[in-house]
């Protein structure tokens, strides 16, 4: 799908940072440093027009509502402003975990929306701020298809997928290759597409660690988590030889707590049926993330318990693959 009306939703990040007294900090101006820069690329981009996001933010401040506003801004460039196609400039802190999010928030978005950002601020000396910008609206002008992605580094990605893997190169995000393979939901049902509103929800994510204690995960789930995404072990693993923990795990699910588990390991994916300790903790009420990332596990939970669903149907879409988060 070629985009020719473009919305660019700048929140702040890198991209657009200017020197403070503290430091680097976002700063507003930046469709005006935008439009002499355009001015000198070569090729055709498409048009566009500029929104901020209010207030502009270090990414690593990025929250739920943020997310959410980011949602109704999208939503107005497409019902109000016609825009065909989105383009979102964000910091690079959180932009994988946003990437992710948007990808179940706008589920049945009939238009491409792409994320970039930059490992250093657009002005720098050979900053990748630019290259990454316009190599963006290229790729829109050119066609992609509909649903959430990442350009970054002249690679485009799929927003469900991709992960922070660097802290200061310039091929900081990439497309971790997990095993990808299960059932896709048939037909997307209206009550989580693109027009649901959704309310912020009590999230977590918790790596196992050898020594982790049953007191330490009451503690955390007795403040009202709603979701727990486990990081487990290898394949889908974990203490099972501590029954205490196992029956802490076992109550909160039965109180209506979505528990979620995905593999700590890089390349990982969940099966809980390799090893007796994966079976343990499947009997308590875990749900099978399989090769998805941390990202898109939270922004998945996110996107079905925000939409107010009961734990037993957030569970069901939660095992399916709903835009290519799960399957290749």
């Amino acid at each position: 799908m070629a985009t020719s009306n473009l919305l660019v939703l700048y929140t702040g990040g890198t991209i657009g940072m200017q020197l403070s007294a503290d430091g680097l900090a976002p700063a507003s101006g930046f469709e005006a440093r935008l439009r002499a820069q355009q001015a000198q690329q070569p090729g055709q981009m498409p048009n566009w027009i500029f929104r901020e996001m209010l207030p502009l933010i270090d990414s690593a401040n990025m929250n739920q509502n943020n997310w959410l506003t980011m949602v109704e801004a999208i939503r107005q460039g497409i019902e109000q402003d016609g825009c065909d196609g989105v383009l979102v400039l964000h910091g690079t802190d959180t932009l994988a975990y946003s990437a992710a999010a948007l990808s179940f928030l706008l589920l049945g978005l009939p238009v491409p929306v792409v994320l970039t950002g930059s490992m250093q601020p657009a002005g720098a000396e050979d900053s990748d701020a630019w290259p990454n910008l316009f190599g963006a609206m290229q790729a829109l002008h050119e066609g992609i298809k509909p649903g959430v992605h990442l350009y970054f580094n002249g690679a485009l990605m799929h927003g469900a997928r991709v992960s922070k893997l660097h802290s200061d190169a310039f091929d900081a995000f990439q497309t971790v290759q997990r095993l990808r393979q299960g059932k896709r939901l048939s037909e997307l049902p209206a009550h989580i597409d693109y027009r649901q509103p959704r309310q912020p929800v009590n999230l977590l994510s918790l790596p196992l660690v050898p020594g982790l204690r049953a007191s330490h995960v009451r503690a955390l789930l007795d403040s009202g988590v709603q979701g727990l995404v486990l990081e487990c072990y290898g394949s889908g693993t974990g203490p099972s030889d501590n029954a205490e923990l196992l029956d802490v795990l076992r109550e909160a699910h039965a109180r209506g707590v979505v528990l979620a588990a995905i593999s700590q390991c890089p390349q990982g994916h969940v099966q809980f049926g390799v090893y007796a300790a994966g079976s343990q903790l499947a009997s308590v009420g875990l749900v099978s993330a399989g090769g998805m990332t941390r990202e898109a596990a939270l922004g998945k939970l996110f996107a079905l318990l925000g939409a107010g669903l009961p734990q037993a149907e957030v569970e069901q879409l939660f095992s399916l693959d709903l835009c290519g988060e799960r399957v290749e």
